[in-house]
């Protein structure tokens, strides 16, 4: 899986690249209008998500991380596919995102094409709990998001994961997830 690519921008388009590596190889990498923004012919590093399916296999490229995690969580959302998920992140800053999220804003979303009243209550409902200042956290604490996405795995749910990994003592993956089923069990 293709996490990150380097070498230098040959085409630019509003809603894609060509970023040829020093292999050789030339990559079209689709982006958001923001990544558009902040992009210039020559070289560069993105962050990548790579999306397999059946009938395609594409790339999408982020120059802030913030705005990968953002893409990330939509399109694992149900009835969110890539190209609705990139929309978003054209039209909303991963910081608007965030906000719009928090503070339950549905006409943030609803600007976005393709998203309609519905789809905008879903994605609030769905992802009420989420943050980039939340994302970072759980990124800088490994362990912590390795063991949160283990007990995930086995079926306890999210918000209560969390409650409880969060007062336990241990560092390491398997210690915190240890712990925390002793204190799940109770």
């Amino acid at each position: 899986m293709v996490v990150g690519i380097f070498g230098k921008v040959v085409k630019k388009e509003p809603t894609f690249l060509h970023v040829k590596t020093d292999g050789g190889l030339l990559y079209k990498v689709n982006i958001s209008l923001y990544t558009s923004s902040k992009v210039q012919l020559g070289e560069i590093s993105m962050h990548i998500t790579q999306i397999i399916r059946e009938d395609m296999h594409s790339m999408y490229g982020f120059i802030e991380v913030e705005e990968k995690l953002v893409f990330d969580t939509l399109v694992k959302l149900n009835g969110i596919g890539p190209s609705t998920a990139l929309a978003v992140c054209s039209t909303l800053t991963p910081s608007e995102f965030s906000t719009a999220l928090l503070s339950g804003n549905i006409d943030a979303f609803k600007k976005v094409p393709g998203i309609g009243p519905k789809s905008a209550k879903r994605i609030l409902v769905e992802l009420s709990d989420f943050s980039i200042e939340n994302v970072e956290d759980k990124n800088t604490n490994t362990s912590f998001n390795e063991a949160l996405q283990a007990l995930e795995s086995l079926g306890f749910k999210k918000e209560s994961v969390k409650k409880v990994l969060s007062t336990c003592s241990a560092n390491d993956t398997s210690s915190l997830i240890k712990e925390a089923l002793q204190k799940l069990a109770k």
